[in-house]
């Protein structure tokens, strides 16, 4: 299905292709971004923009029969939110990927930039207090600023800048993580209040969408029920670059969100689909962690299936969490040392397990 229309983003003329939207969302894109300069090509692959009226957090009708998300992990607290002095200190660093594509580090989930000839496209913006450092860094490409926004998900971390970058650059997501930034939301034990209206996604799509920009087809593709159940993974198909979102912490242990739909059996599921995807030169930016590559990505893969196989096992056996949290993971110690710590990791799988 393809639609075309006359829509413009009066912040600048973009040939993009984009997920047809609900008109929910539709509405207020169309009353506050419509120009007259530029047209805007809308794509929709099968099954991508269904209309669904289902009330945020309920799971489609082919995922009815999935156990539900895990209890709670209760061991350590969510990551604390930097304080504005603690900002103040963060330095954005910029690597070149490939072609182009960058990757900016400073305090939160990994961004990625592509900086062509069509204009910036970011995926990802940390915390609403770096928003300066890091436009400062985008605007160093010489590209100028952002006209699109990709949220890989929902996490502050990593949709902190919406309300500053969305101001100019509409954000595209998952339609449930404008479902989730748009409502108080529950994390380890915290009460995580709604994003300003202005960084709330202003399209959204289902399954897939593409953004043609900076001589290269920009895939969005979700990957349902992984870290959360809101998860994009973005393809930069022409540079032959893949950002992850957090569907991989290189090195580390990653954190499940089970309360917002994340599965950890399907979180390896989707990184294995992922994996089988891409070349063996694909360089890979993750959501946390250094650059990577294929080669990285299938480490962190085995170490997904191995524990999981290791925590299940031992729990078919009858043993307790104590008991497997002391016998600990040592071929992954070094996985620990990230947020995530081997006992936290293991009562993740082992709350997620049958």
């Amino acid at each position: 299905m393809l639609l075309r229309t006359d829509l413009l983003f009066g912040h600048a003329a973009l040939r993009s292709f984009i997920c047809v939207m609900s008109m929910a969302v539709k509405r207020p894109l169309i009353a506050t971004r419509i120009g007259l300069a530029s047209a805007l090509t809308l794509s929709c692959f099968a099954g991508a923009c269904q209309k669904t009226d289902a009330p945020p957090g309920d799971r489609p009708e082919k995922d009815k029969d999935r156990p539900a998300a895990a209890a709670s992990v209760k061991t350590t607290k969510s990551p604390a939110k930097p304080s504005d002095d603690q900002m103040k200190d963060v330095v954005i660093k910029t690597t070149a990927v490939a072609g182009p594509i960058y990757m900016l580090e400073g305090r939160g989930g990994n961004i990625g930039v592509s900086a062509g000839q069509d204009g910036v496209v970011l995926v990802d913006d940390q915390f609403l207090p770096l928003a300066p450092k890091i436009q400062e860094a985008v605007r160093a490409l010489g590209k100028g600023d952002a006209k699109f926004v990709i949220n890989t998900h929902w996490h502050g971390d990593h949709t902190g800048g919406n309300p500053e970058f969305g101001k100019t650059a509409p954000v595209i997501a998952h339609e449930n993580v404008r479902k989730r930034v748009s409502t108080p939301q529950q994390l380890r034990g915290e009460v995580i209040e709604p994003l300003p209206a202005a960084g709330w996604p202003v399209v959204t799509f289902q399954q897939s969408a593409s953004l043609h920009m900076n001589g290269e087809e920009i895939r969005l593709v979700h990957f349902p029920h992984g870290h959360t159940d809101g998860d994009t993974v973005v393809f930069f198909t022409g540079a032959n670059v893949v950002h992850m979102g957090d569907h991989m912490f290189n090195g580390r242990f990653p954190f499940v969100d089970t309360e917002s739909g994340g599965d950890p059996v399907q979180y390896a599921a989707n990184v294995k689909a992922v994996l089988d995807q891409i070349k063996d030169d694909t360089r890979i930016i993750p959501g946390h962690g250094p650059l990577a590559t294929r080669a990285d990505l299938i480490a962190f893969h085995k170490m997904l299936v191995d524990t999981i196989e290791t925590v299940r096992a031992g729990k078919k056996a009858g043993k307790s969490l104590a008991d497997l949290q002391k016998a600990g993971l040592p071929e992954y110690a070094s996985y620990g040392a990230g947020f995530i710590k081997t006992d936290v990791w293991i009562e993740t799988l082992y709350q997620s397990l049958k």
